[in-house]
């Protein structure tokens, strides 16, 4: 889970949408610019090379792939 979070940096520049940012403890994922990698690549980046096994999908911000696509487009316009 998240709180397992080393602040290893291991995510943050493998965000294609900035989306990843230094918090305190933790790091933290802005889900105004998460695409989960959708538009990019074909599967999260950020939990591909996460070292804890830390990074879960925000129940609290469920998107279609499409919405997420539209959002990648709108991002990088």
């Amino acid at each position: 889970m998240w709180d397992d979070c080393t602040a290893c940096d291991a995510c943050k520049p493998v965000c294609p949408n900035e989306a990843i940012s230094v918090g305190s403890p933790i790091y933290t994922i802005d889900a105004d610019k998460c695409t989960e990698c959708v538009g990019a690549h074909d599967t999260p980046q950020c939990i591909d090379v996460c070292p804890a096994d830390c990074i879960i999908p925000d129940p609290n911000h469920k998107e279609t792939p499409e919405q997420l696509k539209a959002k990648y487009e709108r991002l990088h316009g």
